[in-house]
């Protein structure tokens, strides 16, 4: 089993950057696929950025392609997002999520480990 815990949420404005982080402890960090995912008010959690245990692979939303960067230190049990051009649409509580196993899960029913999530706020 895995415990994750995020940080490094805030109120920015629009066009300003953020980075989280997700510190994982348990289990050996690189044995899982790591996740991230956002849900807004009144909004169902939806996937934003999955990396491979060993970061050779990575995949994004549409909507955030090209904006965020995931990456992660597995010396340091550390799971990353790199938010940049940052827009209102991107307000959200922002969780970090683990799963085992091999290829990408977009869905949340993927992932059986969850962080409690950080507050990321865009004004405009």
């Amino acid at each position: 089993q895995v415990q994750l815990v995020e940080s490094g949420g805030g109120l920015v404005q629009a066009g300003d950057s953020l980075r989280l982080s997700c510190s994982a402890s348990g289990r050996t960090f690189s044995s899982y696929a790591m996740g991230w995912f956002r849900q807004a008010p009144g909004k169902e959690r939806e996937f934003v950025a999955a990396i491979s245990g060993s970061s050779t692979s990575t995949t994004y939303a549409d909507s955030v392609k090209g904006r965020f960067t995931n990456s992660r230190d597995n010396a340091k049990n550390t799971l990353y997002l790199q938010m940049n051009s940052l827009k209102p649409e991107d307000t959200g509580v922002y969780y970090c999520a683990a799963r085992t196993g091999y290829g990408f899960k977009f869905s949340v029913v993927g992932y059986p480990y969850w962080g409690q999530g950080t507050q990321v706020t865009v004004s405009s």
